[in-house]
């Protein structure tokens, strides 16, 4: 909601050919409270006013010569940094009134004037035109917002991902089935895995040359969704070599706590001769 305070503070721009129906206007504005009210007798120097101002309403004359209120609220249009066109026109004609309004207008102000309806037709205006600038501007801070925080995750994403490949030789996620959904490193050339679940269960080319006592305890951990720190395990190749790796990971919960996957990290522990 708008306080009076800010509807007061709102930008006036009172436009007419005539001195003594701006002077009136003036007047009132001003012992209404408005303290930000300004005015032109030339309506040949609105749009650029309203380029510098930015009004938050400008009270128009239809009737005037050179340039009338029509020609200029169709230079009012073409302000691409504003779409919301703040004009009540000022009328002596009430066939204009329906016109000004398919033109654009917000509002009218019939001739000669009615001191409460002059209040209150600005008054009404002017709090739907700053309520409208107070949402253009939230939505215009929310969109640089996510703007922000898309910056962050991604910045965060890379420093996430320079610390594993840093801190390990692979980084590693899978599904509720096991099955590997991203690796990062050559954890699947050196386990000599195609897309196996780490703990071997369902593939018989697993269990070959693995300590079945250490696997038996891993498939404990992630059978119970445990997380498990620098669990070390061992591996006897065909030719004879031996392997020995330290993987660490965590469970992964859906916000409805239902198990979706395991990620983790990993590093050869292997002694070289």
């Amino acid at each position: 909601m708008l306080s009076p305070a800010e509807i007061l503070k709102a930008s006036i721009l009172i436009v007419d050919d005539q001195e003594a129906n701006i002077r009136l206007l003036e007047q009132l504005l001003s012992e209404a409270g408005y303290t930000q009210v300004s005015s032109t007798m030339n309506p040949m120097e609105v749009c650029v006013l309203h380029r510098l101002n930015c009004y938050d309403v400008i009270l128009l004359d239809l009737q005037m010569p050179g340039m009338d209120g029509f020609q200029v609220m169709e230079g009012l249009k073409t302000n691409i940094t504003d779409t919301y066109l703040p004009v009540i026109v000022l009328t002596v004609q009430p066939g204009h009134k329906l016109r000004a309004l398919q033109a654009g207008a917000r509002d009218f102000i019939s001739k000669p004037f009615d001191l409460l309806e002059v209040k209150t037709r600005i008054h009404n205006v002017l709090e739907v035109r700053l309520l409208y600038k107070k949402l253009e501007s939230y939505n215009k801070n929310l969109e640089q917002i996510v703007v922000e925080r898309t910056a962050e995750l991604r910045e965060s994403e890379v420093r996430f991902r320079s610390l594993t490949e840093l801190s390990s030789d692979w980084y590693w996620e899978q599904d509720e089935s096991g099955s590997f959904t991203r690796v990062s490193g050559p954890v699947l050339e050196m386990l000599g895995l195609q897309v196996d679940s780490l703990d071997g269960v369902g593939s018989n080319h697993m269990t070959q040359g693995w300590n079945h006592e250490e696997r038996a305890v891993l498939q404990e951990k992630i059978a119970a969704r445990e997380p498990f720190l620098d669990f070390v395990f061992n591996r006897v190749n065909r030719d004879g070599s031996h392997q020995a790796f330290r993987v660490s990971g965590q469970a992964i919960f859906a916000p409805n706590c239902r198990f979706i996957g395991y990620r983790g990290v990993g590093v050869e522990i292997t002694p070289r001769g």
